[in-house]
């Protein structure tokens, strides 16, 4: 089978490898679709390490169909459509024991400490079995729109931790697919106005189609002068970063209102470190979050919300490439084109 390979940053290379042999109680999946987020570029790139091996292959937002399974697996058969949660927490830990398992303590990932997605069958090992990490999908539902169940299951964390409130005046900085996706969320959540910050025009155009109030380029526009006229000097009740620019911090702090939320969505390279003016929090009573991947709980919930024809994702898929064409699928989301780009073993 053909594998994409990551031997170290900014060398990833398409071979020929053995199918994974599985063991009694692991699952063998051929995979359909594997989008690229953008972690999997910093991890390209070499400023995520982190649970990063060399050699492996990478990619976590993952689909396909059980192609086998161990004698000591149940619940699954041959042929069963899935989509799978990347991070496997150990269960017993003090944040697992809390609900928390995307930050377990010793949390372990698909696409990270086991090879990911981006290859043509792939093995599930039995904690991520065991956990519940491989969600059963609708027969109808397409593998490209599956593959995305990921990404959205961490805006769905995102969303509840920005507390959006019906009536509320939202405000989400960058409009690719993560921003669109808090987009789709904000509005089921209640917001009556979603103010979008973007500096390319084809993302705008989507974001007011898909139900933005107001979108604006931040290179033309003054985007605290727009906020504040819409609310009337207070500010955003929430502001959510979908991309991980350190030196806007302080910016998205200023448009946001006394006791409003600010969730730091997106990862930021290397370190992520950022000088932040501490009395912006501490005179006006932020709530400043952050938001780290996705628990199972919040894939469920996500496939509940695409299930239901609530959440559109297939709006946001604007490429595809073969395996083969791995590197020039990279290129597309480093240059910032289009909106998600998927992988097709």
């Amino acid at each position: 089978m053909k594998a994409a390979i990551l031997h170290k940053p900014n060398d990833l290379r398409v071979e020929e490898v053995d199918v994974p042999a599985i063991a009694s109680d692991e699952m063998l999946v051929k995979v359909k679709a594997c989008a690229i987020c953008g972690t999997d570029t910093r991890i390209f790139r070499g400023t995520k390490t982190t649970g990063i091996r060399y050699p492996s292959v990478i990619g976590h937002e993952i689909s396909g169909v059980v192609a086998s399974c161990g004698s000591l697996v149940q619940g699954y058969k041959e042929g069963d459509t899935v989509s799978i949660c990347p991070v496997i927490p150990c269960g017993v830990c003090f944040a697992c024991q809390r609900g928390m398992d995307n930050i377990c303590l010793n949390r372990t990932a698909i696409g990270y400490e086991y090879d990911g997605g981006f290859q043509e069958f792939m093995k599930i090992p039995e904690a991520a079995i065991r956990q519940g990490n491989v969600f059963k999908t609708p027969a109808d539902m397409s593998f490209e729109v599956s593959s995305l169940i990921e990404p959205l299951a961490c805006c769905y964390n995102g969303n509840r931790r920005s507390q959006i409130k019906p009536g509320d005046t939202v405000v989400i900085i960058g409009a690719g697919p993560i921003g669109l996706m808090h987009l789709q969320l904000a509005g089921l959540a209640g917001a009556t106005k979603i103010i979008i910050s973007e500096p390319i025009e084809e993302r705008r155009s989507l974001a007011m189609e898909m139900g933005a109030h107001i979108c604006i380029d931040p290179e033309a526009e003054d985007l605290k002068e727009v906020v504040m006229h819409e609310t009337r000097g207070l500010g955003a009740d929430a502001t959510v970063m979908a991309i991980g620019v350190p030196d806007l911090v302080n910016a998205v702090f200023k448009i946001t209102r006394k006791q409003g939320s600010v969730n730091l969505f997106a990862g930021f390279g290397g370190k992520g470190e950022s000088t932040i003016e501490a009395n912006l929090i501490h005179y006006n009573e932020l709530n400043v979050t952050g938001t780290a991947s996705a628990a199972r709980w919040h894939f469920g919930e996500a496939l509940k919300l695409v299930v239901s024809g609530r959440i559109d994702l297939e709006r946001l898929i604007s490429h595809r490439f073969p395996l083969e064409q791995i590197d020039s699928a990279l290129e597309t989301v480093m240059a910032g084109k289009g909106f998600k780009v998927i992988v097709t073993p």
